[in-house]
């Protein structure tokens, strides 16, 4: 597996902690686990287990696996425990017919709506994409891929898409995780979504539009080529 690069993640870990509540940083690294096959699917999940494996107390472990019950990652089973759930390779190509236009919408949204600072955010992300790309670095690009998605429903100003694109996006790197090995391209999706976070940084919205879209096509290639493999 390729290293991740030290000052990419200092810099993702330290804004990712800034103002982080104990729930919060509890489903961030949960999700992470999951998203990342540490915690495969359909293993039975414990909250004991997870606050002493995170040193985070049981309760934000718990409204943190609940979180993750309406992002599909988990399956609370009543009497019987929780579970990772499982991937689904057929779902994946209807998820990103929705994705891709909700993604679209958020992108010229953030372009045109995102603050000075998240403009400078978005141009931070940008340069540790292209950092990531070229060391071919999994966890990192992992990361930014997470913070980028939650810059992007801050920046759109538009709490509906945010909630619908919020459902997705765990699904979808858990998937990109599981397949990049055989299937995918990571210098050149970190790439491509760094063409987003640009154009957004520029405050161009029918250009991040664009961007958004090659990342798209980028990915439903990725996904058709693993459902066929």
């Amino acid at each position: 597996m390729p290293k991740v690069s030290p000052k990419a993640s200092k810099v993702v870990d330290a804004e990712a902690d800034d103002q982080e509540t104990l729930t919060d940083r509890a489903y961030r690294l949960v999700e992470e686990l999951i998203v990342t096959l540490a915690l495969p699917p359909e293993t039975i999940l414990s909250e004991q287990s997870l606050a002493a494996r995170l040193r985070i107390g049981r309760t934000p472990i718990r409204e943190a696996l609940q979180r993750l019950a309406r992002d599909g990652l988990v399956v609370i089973l009543p009497r019987r425990g929780i579970l990772v759930s499982q991937i689904n390779l057929k779902t994946q190509m209807r998820l990103l017919e929705v994705r891709r236009e909700l993604e679209r919408l958020m992108a010229r949204g953030a372009a045109e709506r995102a603050t000075p600072e998240e403009t400078a955010s978005f141009a931070t992300i940008a340069r540790e994409m292209r950092r990531a790309s070229d060391a071919s670095d999994d966890m990192t690009f992992m990361r930014l891929d997470r913070q980028f998605n939650e810059l992007v429903s801050q920046a759109a100003r538009n709490e509906f898409a945010s909630r619908a694109m919020g459902l997705m996006h765990g699904l979808s790197r858990r998937f990109w995780y599981q397949h990049y090995r055989e299937s995918g391209d990571l210098p050149l999706s970190a790439r491509l979504h760094a063409e987003v976070a640009e154009a957004i940084a520029k405050r161009n919205p029918e250009s991040a539009a664009k961007a958004s879209d090659r990342l798209i096509d980028y990915i439903e290639s990725f996904t058709r080529k693993t459902i066929e493999s």
